[in-house]
């Protein structure tokens, strides 16, 4: 990671704000993954990006997680016993390895098909998983020791009103792990040109206005009461794939706590 993540204070548990976050479903956007639901499982399929990227982005929990709670690196369950919320969960690629690090999941998605194929794959795996369909404001009043947001806030109508959702379900001791693209000429040319317009990314997945640069993302956490503790790249080398990196002009990844 860039910057250093010291471990913090334990504190009292409390509930979430009593503001009740904003709708910010898209429903073009909840069709549009829902279509492809179906194919999620798939690694050569429609998701084979996400695929590939989940190792780098659970490399990058993980490493956030041990730093955070002052963990030992070589457990096989640093989230035992905590309760972990996947915000835009799919059909569970990310919501499962969190289970099997011990947490207590919670994954929930804008869309219901992609809902429906995570709790069968999960049922299939032995995992409970508890994943609901609908808005983050369904959840008022409970809040969560680890939200992870990967490659989701592009994709919703309100993003400001989406981050005081994530601020609202995260607990005071709690950390936020999220992914975005930035808004740059090398994530246009990279997610859309290529990406989509070769068939490796499903055509219309990406709307490049609505990424967010980083600062325009901190801007959002900030104002909803949370503070960033690292800001990583996500980069492509043609030897190994998808890697954590330095340069943040294709994707970045961001720890959060609260302020």
């Amino acid at each position: 990671m860039n910057a250093s993540i010291a471990p913090q204070p334990t504190r009292s548990p409390a509930r979430s704000s009593a503001v009740t976050p904003a709708p910010t479903i898209d429903p073009a956007q909840a069709a549009h993954f829902g279509r492809l639901a179906a194919d999620w499982w798939d690694p050569t399929g429609s998701s084979a990006m996400l695929h590939r990227l989940n190792p780098v982005r659970l490399r990058y929990i993980r490493d956030a997680v041990d730093a955070h709670w002052a963990g030992d690196a070589a457990a096989f369950r640093p989230l035992a016993g905590r309760r972990a919320l996947d915000v835009g969960c799919g059909a569970g690629l990310l919501a499962e390895p969190l289970a099997r690090l011990g947490a207590a999941v919670t994954g929930i998605d804008a869309a219901p098909e992609n809902v429906a194929v995570a709790r069968a794959h999960a049922e299939g795996q032995g995992l409970a998983i508890d994943y609901r369909a609908g808005e983050l404001a369904s959840l008022a009043g409970e809040t969560f020791d680890l939200v992870t947001c990967m490659e989701v806030i592009e994709h919703v109508a309100d993003p400001a009103g989406f981050v005081a959702g994530l601020a609202a379900a995260l607990a005071p001791d709690g950390l936020l792990v999220l992914s975005t693209p930035n808004r740059t000429p090398l994530s246009r040319l990279a997610m859309i040109t290529l990406g989509e317009g070769l068939g490796r990314i499903p055509r219309g997945t990406h709307d490049w206005s609505r990424f967010l640069t980083p600062d325009e993302l901190q801007a959002l956490l900030e104002a909803a009461g949370l503070r960033v503790a690292d800001v990583t790249g996500l980069a492509f080398s043609p030897l190994k794939g998808l890697v954590l990196s330095d340069s943040l002009a294709l994707d970045y990844l961001m720890v959060v706590r609260k302020a």
